[in-house]
C-alpha cells in the first residue's frame, strides 16, 4: 500500500475510535476549583461583586410662565404620574421653587430631562428640568 493509502486507513479507524472525554476535577463541595487532568490547570471561580449603579434625580425647575396644566401633563406623560400625584408635585414646584419628579440610573434620567425640556420648548413654554446625583 502507499504511503497516501495507509494514512487514509489510519485516519479512517482514528476516526472511529471514541473520543476520550475531559475529566474535571471538583476540589471541595463548594465547587470553587475545577482541575483539567489533561492539562493540569486549575483556575478559581470567583463570584463577581455587582454594584447597583448610581441614581440620579430628575428635578423640575418653577418658572412664572408655564401654565400649570402643562406641568401637570408633563408628569403624566413622562414621568408615568397619575393626575393626583401630578398635580401634588405640581404645587410643590410652584411653592417650592423645584421638585424631585424621579430617581433613575445616570442615562435614563438625562434621557428623561432632555425629552421635558424638549417638548417644553415645542410648546413654547421655558419649562426646565435638571439631574442631579442623589446623596
Amino acid at each position: 500500500m502507499n504511503d497516501i493509502a495507509e494514512g487514509w486507513t489510519n485516519l479512517n479507524m482514528t476516526m472511529r475510535d471514541p473520543v476520550p472525554e475531559v475529566v474535571r476535577y471538583q476540589g471541595d463541595d463548594t465547587g470553587d476549583t475545577d482541575q483539567d487532568r489533561e492539562g493540569g490547570l486549575a483556575t478559581v471561580t470567583a463570584k463577581p461583586e455587582l454594584k447597583r449603579p448610581p441614581m440620579f434625580k430628575v428635578i423640575l425647575l418653577n418658572d412664572d410662565y408655564t401654565p400649570m396644566e402643562f406641568v401637570v401633563h408633563i408628569l403624566e406623560r413622562f414621568f408615568g404620574m397619575n393626575r393626583e400625584k401630578a398635580t401634588q408635585i405640581m404645587l410643590t414646584v410652584h411653592t417650592e421653587g423645584a421638585a424631585t419628579v424621579g430617581i433613575f440610573p445616570r442615562d435614563i434620567a438625562e434621557t428623561k430631562s432632555e425629552q421635558v425640556n424638549l417638548y417644553a420648548q415645542e410648546n413654547n413654554h421655558p419649562l426646565m428640568s435638571m439631574v442631579e446625583m442623589t446623596d
